[in-house]
């Protein structure tokens, strides 16, 4: 049984990095060949099953997760990043950091992927632990909290993008009922998680090489307009192009140059030729005092994208494996609400697939034959696949050994933090949903 080679590959893969101590690498690397020989993949095409998905994976987020590390460390070698974090202490205090995480990171995640806003934001997360001296998971975990679920719940991004697509729901309406699920129901689990008993007993470092750990005199550090000027850079060219395709028909120069401005990699290199030009004085006297910070940055990242990009390849072995297609057609014939059979369906595949666009894109063909006659909501049916496919995040996810490398946590810490706090989300998200399909039939919408 499919799901069953799935639940004893993560046991192994756990048992792998905790008992025997193997690195994260290799230890997936070694589970997907498994996988893959137990599911059929044809022995010959096992390699490229593996390359392909690392190749997917890194593709997608090396540039991004690379060159946003290099700006976020000329950014505290600079002191920009504690002139942020000391305005956003003068704004909200050291009592309200964590309110102060989270609005920061809900208005920047609404538009952008939870890699790049969690790499634009993190930098400022662990300066705001150097000054402030509170654990790393009370100020960061809010920050990631927030942004896994904008990422996960609403469009423009892409999972839910693509089911509005499916659905023939209105992307607009759908980003509007969706923040009235995302929004109270991140901001709940995001300050309420870091103090959770299991939680605040952790006490992980910062990873080495990726802040700087000087502190900056009020006359070394750049002003707050520059250093805003420089963090907000590719948050304005991002949402630029996104609030553009939404808005636009058709095809033009224009339009693609404000898409070519507007990818994330692109976004983040010219934010980077900025941080240097504005910020390289304060960091040495020439160009390769700014290159060191640049190179400790790409040092401190390469595990972290190798394990990444071995979290691609076990994704992609369980895809090849045929694990999403057993999931679909053990699903057809379940007679239950539409909104509660697409909820249920995305966790299903999440859980097997760890892929949240490939849980939601199934999962929505599952449900689309449902809909016609359901009298459900379009927009409210995208929501509920949305919700499902941001729970249980674990050690088939990419995402989730983003979480575990950056915060510095075991595989187990991660899991207890990680796939608890997702979990808990898509089941609030459920909940919002389908309370929301009933105020817009009591409404009359």
């Amino acid at each position: 049984m499919p799901l069953l080679v799935v639940g004893i590959s993560v046991l192994i893969l756990l048992l792998l990095m905790t008992r025997l101590r193997l690195n994260g690498f290799a230890a997936l690397l070694l589970v997907a060949v498994g996988v893959a020989l137990v599911q059929g993949v044809p022995v010959a095409t096992i390699p490229d099953v593996l390359s392909e998905g690392i190749g997917d994976q890194i593709g997608d987020t090396m540039l991004t997760i690379g060159l946003g590390a290099m700006v976020g460390r000329v950014m505290g070698d600079s002191g920009a990043a504690q002139r942020i974090a000391g305005r956003l202490l003068d704004a909200f205090g050291p009592r309200w950091v964590q309110v102060a995480m989270v609005v920061t990171a809900m208005l920047i995640g609404v538009t952008m992927f939870y890699e790049v806003a969690f790499i634009i934001i993190v930098p400022i997360a662990f300066t705001l632990v150097r000054v402030t001296g509170a654990k790393l998971l009370w100020v960061g975990l809010p920050m990631s909290i927030a942004l896994s679920t904008m990422h996960s719940f609403l469009p423009p991004h892409p999972g839910p993008t693509a089911v509005a697509a499916t659905f023939h729901a209105s992307v607009g309406l759908t980003l509007f009922y969706g923040l009235f699920i995302a929004v109270p129901a991140g901001a709940l689990i995001a300050l309420t998680w870091p103090r959770l008993p299991f939680v605040a007993r952790l006490t992980p470092s910062i990873p080495k090489g990726l802040v700087s750990e000087r502190e900056f005199t009020e006359e070394e550090m750049p002003g707050l307009g520059w250093s805003l000027c420089v963090a907000l850079f590719p948050v304005v060219l991002i949402v630029a192009a996104a609030v553009t395709d939404m808005a636009a028909t058709g095809e033009g120069p224009l339009l693609n140059v404000v898409a070519f401005v507007g990818s994330a990699p692109i976004a983040l290199l010219l934010t980077l030729c900025l941080a240097v030009w504005a910020f390289g004085p304060r960091i040495g006297r020439s160009l390769s005092d700014v290159g060191a910070s640049c190179t400790s940055a790409a040092q401190a990242m390469a595990m972290i994208l190798l394990v990444i990009g071995a979290g691609g390849a076990f994704k992609n072995v369980l895809v090849e494996g045929g694990i999403s297609d057993y999931i679909k057609d053990a699903t057809d014939g379940w007679s239950i609400s539409p909104i509660v059979l697409a909820w249920l369906v995305a966790v299903i595949l999440r859980i097997a697939l760890g892929s949240a666009t490939v849980a939601v894109v199934t999962a929505s063909g599952v449900a689309l034959p449902l809909l016609a006659g359901s009298g459900v909501h379009p927009e409210v049916m995208v929501l509920a696949v949305a919700c499902g496919s941001i729970a249980f995040s674990h050690v088939n996810d990419p995402g989730f050994w983003l979480f575990k490398e950056y915060f510095n946590l075991s595989v187990i810490e991660a899991i207890k933090v990680r796939t608890s706090y997702t979990t808990v989300l898509a089941v609030l998200g459920l909940g919002g949903v389908l309370v929301g399909e009933w105020v817009l039939d009591v409404l009359g919408v």
